[in-house]
């Protein structure tokens, strides 16, 4: 497998982040690289290596295909119809039987501790800053908006827009493809309905249907090829064919707006927003710094730093490990911070910590909590709970059983089904994907082997805990489907089958790989 120094440039090109008015702009790559820490060659290293691997998934996907005579089985199986019925034995009758008393209950609450411990946690006191607060406390004089204004003025224009419409021919035969397009071209500029073309040729399925309307787009809306093309020509002309990734394009253009530039009015607002952004973030990281350096000195004290900073003061009684609550929220650097081994010392300001982007805490613990059992008592409702439904689905399963070996013995399914006190369901043909029945129901019904000469019997377990049993007594065949459902159902699963090789591939990969793990690289 391998990728092109062409295809490579051209994914490079079309990476939106990289483009500038809808153009690929080298410095744009590198300035936006830059911030992440990548060099250019680097990230074409990744993208070779993401495209050779897209590669290989995909070859192995496309190497699954159905023969005809599996086309042909699938389409039997899927069109099966079983003659069932069948009844449902509700949990709730069987609970009044569990009989689950107080030893039972104490081996549960001993074998399922793990399942009933209340976790760790602390008592906190934090102080916050937000950068909404920040912002709310920040002002932007008329002069600095004027400023900003003429700074920007080169930003703030809104860029011409285009209304046009066009006709898209594609085809794995290019030149079969630009015959076509020309085609197509001709009969435009010999005065045919536009709409129409598009509509009976057009291969664009977001824009055929609507006559080949494009709405009104700016120039980076569209690819390179298509933009120069349509920003090249004037209100009524007709050009093409122009060549894109997508195919040959067949345009017309209808209307333009003209690019203006927002007046200082226009553009108060935004600016006025940056401004109080900008100056916010910058206040942000002052406080962020000199917090770091305050906090971490002796008898440093949380009240006083919160009032020196205008920071919002509060206290958490209960700041759960792995859970966190409001208003911190969950928080993991601040999570890391108190939970750490060894924990943050009771008394001792931690932080300051990023909860997110926009906010920022200190906090102090009062009390650490360790994970321990939740008593007995308080657990008791839950565990009887448990071990009732437990017990209950299995006299339900037990009772379906049961009513299943007297059915083989001969019994009636109406016989077993008045003895159970239950009501069952008439006899009725069922497809593989018929929403008529439940869902595991029906799985059992498709999963017993075929009935030769006389009925098939199967209990099942339900998901509420009940119990259910089914009879299946004949199995036909439903009218075939056509021949193009056929195909792409066999297509369908074809792809299903590629998409588990390709996944299969995958796991023995990481499975059999060598890798070996450097320590020191984490420290």
């Amino acid at each position: 497998y391998r990728v092109s120094t062409e295809a490579l440039r051209e994914a490079v090109q079309q990476e939106p982040a990289f483009q500038v008015g809808g153009q690929f702009s080298p410095e744009a790559a590198k300035g936006v690289l830059a911030q992440a820490g990548i060099s250019l060659a680097d990230y074409e290293r990744d993208l070779r290596t993401q495209a050779r691997r897209a590669q290989l998934e995909g070859g192995i996907r496309a190497s699954e295909f159905l023969t005809p005579a599996e086309r042909a089985r699938l389409a039997e199986l899927e069109g099966q119809e079983r003659e069932v019925r069948y009844l449902v034995l509700p949990v709730e009758r069987f609970k009044s039987a569990a009989g689950v008393d107080a030893a039972a209950v104490q081996a549960y609450y001993k074998a399922h501790q793990a399942e009933y411990m209340t976790p760790e946690s602390a008592h906190l006191e934090y102080a916050q800053l937000s950068l909404a607060a920040l912002e709310a406390q920040v002002t932007a004089s008329d002069a600095d908006l004027r400023a900003a204004y003429e700074k920007a003025k080169g930003r703030l224009e809104v860029p011409e827009k285009r209304h046009a419409r066009h006709v898209l021919i594609t085809g794995k035969d290019d030149a079969a493809a630009l015959a076509q397009a020309q085609k197509v071209l001709a009969e435009a500029k010999a005065g045919k309905d536009f709409g129409e073309l598009a509509q009976q040729y057009s291969q664009d399925p977001g824009s055929a249907h609507n006559g080949g309307d494009l709405g009104w787009a700016e120039r980076s809306a569209f690819v390179a090829p298509f933009a120069d093309a349509l920003f090249g020509m004037k209100v009524g002309e007709i050009k093409g064919p122009v060549k894109t990734q997508f195919g040959y394009h067949i345009i017309r253009l209808d209307e333009i707006q003209a690019g203006k530039s927002k007046s200082f009015e226009e553009a108060r607002s935004d600016l006025e927003a940056q401004i109080k952004r900008d100056r916010a973030t910058d206040r942000f990281g002052e406080i962020q710094e000199r917090l770091q350096t305050k906090a971490s000195e002796p008898g440093a004290d949380l009240k006083a730093l919160a009032q020196e900073f205008s920071l919002q003061a509060g206290e958490m009684p209960t700041f759960v490990k792995g859970a966190g609550a409001p208003p911190l929220g969950l928080a993991p650097p601040l999570q890391e911070l108190i939970f750490a081994d060894p924990p943050l010392p009771n008394g001792r300001l931690g932080g300051p910590v990023l909860l997110g982007d926009d906010r920022l805490a200190i906090v102090k613990v009062l009390e650490h909590r360790k994970a321990s059992p939740k008593p007995l008592a308080e657990v008791r409702e839950s565990i009887v709970a448990a071990l009732t439904q437990s017990r209950a689905t299995a006299l339900a399963l037990a009772a379906a059983k049961a009513a299943r070996q007297k059915l083989e013995g001969g019994a009636s399914f109406d016989a077993v089904a008045q003895e159970l006190k239950v009501s069952a369901e008439p006899a009725h043909f069922v497809g593989r994907h018929d929403p008529s029945i439940p869902a595991p129901v029906r799985e059992a019904v498709f999963a017993v082997p075929r009935p030769a000469g006389k009925p098939v019997f199967r209990e099942l377990s339900l998901s509420d805990g009940g119990a259910a049993l089914v009879e299946v007594t004949r199995v036909r065949t439903a009218a075939a489907h056509d021949e193009e459902t056929q195909v792409t159902r066999a297509r369908q699963e074809a792809d299903r089958l590629g998409t588990d090789d390709a996944g299969a591939y995958l796991e023995e990969m990481r499975r059999t790989a060598d890798v070996r793990k450097n320590p020191k690289a984490f420290e």
